[in-house]
């Protein structure tokens, strides 16, 4: 009998349904078609609960993009969490993750929505704690709690959508669009989404789920779960009011900004992808707000690509180096692994938007929309300084890793011999190159009339000239006292530590509730109840029982003592 690994199962399975749902979303798209399916569940005194499945050609894209993206992840791991002994309940998390996932891309009912928003949740949960140490246990609670928020927003716009008589959101859309009291339930999504997607002021959970396993990294926090949020956004973005819009376009760009500056100052390579990730979902957000959804569509896409294989390639090194993800310790990996240097570097220069591959498509798009809108000066500055910084930290990481000098004096054995980690990254890395292309035809088949002064048209190569620029002054900066930021030691903190996000999210919310739990403890459970309480009690108690016990022992001292003291009371009774 062949004994065949559940990775392998699973990797063929996905793939085949990945590219039957990319086939199917293509028919779809050529046709302008859309299916709602909808099966009866229960009927009982004329109500019938029914379950309802949306296919259109953006939920079965975003369908085939997830399946292919998670096999591959899967197939990586057959290779990556090989010395792992639950390596089949790690493969089985993941399955009921992309189960999850597929639940929330074709549900256009609210209440199956919050199942699969709910089962993305818990198994992340799962995920992040995966490798049980203190750090997981704190990365998961801190992700779960933060988005309970999010599960709390949807439970009241379910509650909410009790006016209209169903949670079948999707044939409501117009009416909602006209009343302005059901443009609540818009909001509350936006709220949701924003928890999700690791949005100002939720961002503290992204780089502290980085203590998963790195194929989770791949698979959860690049294409599946960080964009569920936006993918519900892009669902409900007719609903949205013109105010929910302008307060989500700052809060996109701000966190694109935040995340862009924080990633310059990480030393973490898994964290400095993460930070990544985080721009981007800020990028997408903001162009979301300014009423382009088919862009951000578009971009989550590439982005899903491009950013999964740069974690595959970040664990490839990771692994290879004994677990070390200092990117300090790195350098010079080009000469030790080359095939994984250079999927890592076109997966770089995609992120940074380099001229035909997957992200310049989206992204050069993206900001020459925004340069033809009627924009504030604040708002396209900042857009295109966090382009700038994109392409600064993206250098950083080549120039510390790939090459320089070796700095990781130990017995390693670098080398690029693992087979299967390097076959997916390879079948990734020519979906990352011809991706762009190929959905720009499918999605925009009219190309779009972009009109610009020629300052205007070079913005975007300029700021990434002057990133790329700056990455390799900074890259300068390695272990020495050349390093400048320790002499800005308060600045770079402040920058490097997400402008105390995580301070904000964890310790300011929780140290009221803990000191006050804290007094109550001392006063009460261990003060004045503690005394006159079960305790107290319980010693004086002890403390009689035990005299009583010393004077009943049959001891002639105790008996002479108490004869001459009863004759004394005696006396003086008799003298009173």
């Amino acid at each position: 009998m062949v004994n065949i690994s559940i990775c392998i199962i699973s990797f063929f399975f996905l793939l085949i349904f990945s590219m039957l749902s990319f086939f199917f979303s293509l028919s779809f798209l050529i046709l302008d078609y859309c299916m709602i399916l909808e099966w009866e569940l229960l009927s009982l005194n004329s109500n019938s609960l029914v379950m309802s499945l949306l296919f259109d050609w953006m939920s079965l894209m975003f369908m085939s993009f997830v399946l292919f993206i998670s096999s591959m992840v899967i197939f990586y791991s057959d290779e990556y969490m090989g010395g792992d002994l639950n390596i089949n309940r790690f493969i089985m998390l993941v399955l009921m993750f992309v189960l999850s996932m597929m639940l929330l891309i074709i549900s256009p009912n609210l209440i199956s929505i919050l199942l699969g928003w709910d089962g993305l949740g818990l198994v992340s949960y799962c995920l992040v704690i995966y490798y049980q140490n203190t750090k997981s246990y704190n990365a998961g609670m801190i992700t779960a709690l933060m988005n309970r928020v999010g599960d709390v927003m949807l439970l009241i716009s379910i509650t909410w959508m009790l006016n209209f008589g169903s949670w079948n959101y999707i044939y409501y859309m117009d009416l909602m669009k006209s009343d302005k009291f059901m443009m609540i339930i818009g909001t509350l999504v936006v709220i949701a989404a924003m928890t999700k997607s690791a949005q100002i002021p939720f961002s503290s959970w992204l780089p502290a789920a980085m203590a998963a396993p790195t194929p989770v990294s791949a698979l959860v926090h690049s294409s599946t779960l960080v964009t569920a949020g936006i993918y519900l956004l892009i669902r409900f973005s007719n609903v949205l009011s013109e105010e929910v819009k302008f307060y989500l376009l700052l809060i996109g760009v701000l966190t694109m900004f935040m995340a862009g500056l924080g990633a310059n100052f990480e030393f973490d390579l898994k964290k400095i992808i993460a930070l990544s990730t985080l721009s981007q979902l800020g990028l997408m957000v903001g162009i979301l707000a300014m009423g382009s959804f088919s862009l951000a569509f578009f971009h989550l896409l590439t982005h899903a690509m491009f950013k999964a294989l740069l974690f595959m390639c970040a664990g490839c090194i990771i692994h290879n180096l004994k677990n070390v993800q200092d990117i300090r310790f790195m350098g010079n990996l080009m000469v030790h692994m080359p095939l994984t240097c250079v999927s890592m570097n076109i997966s770089n220069l995609a992120l940074c938007g380099m001229p035909f591959l997957a992200g310049f498509y989206s992204k050069d798009l993206i900001l020459e929309f925004i340069s033809m809108n009627n924009l504030n000066v604040l708002m396209y500055m900042l857009f295109f300084l966090s382009t700038g910084l994109t392409v600064c930290y993206s250098f950083r990481l080549c120039y510390y890793s790939i090459t320089g000098d070796f700095n990781f004096y130990s017995l390693h054995s670098l080398n690029d011999k693992g087979w299967i980690m390097l076959k997916s990254m390879l079948i990734m890395l020519v979906v990352v190159i011809f991706s762009g292309s190929m959905l720009m035809w499918l999605i925009f088949p009219t190309p779009l009339m972009i009109c610009l002064p020629q300052w205007m048209k070079m913005m975007a190569l300029i700021v990434s000239f002057m990133g790329a620029w700056l990455g390799y002054e900074i890259s300068k900066f390695s272990i020495s006292w050349f390093s400048k930021s320790l002499k800005f030691y308060s600045f770079s903190f402040f920058i490097g530590f997400m402008w105390f996000l995580p301070n904000i999210s964890t310790f300011f919310i929780n140290y009221f509730p803990l000191m006050v739990s804290y007094k109550l403890f001392k006063n009460f459970d261990q003060g004045w109840n503690e005394y006159f309480g079960g305790q107290g009690i319980y010693m004086n108690l002890s403390m009689k029982s035990s005299l009583f016990q010393f004077f009943q022992n049959n001891n002639m001292k105790i008996y002479l003592m108490l004869m001459i003291f009863w004759l004394m009371v005696l006396l003086m009774l008799f003298l009173i």
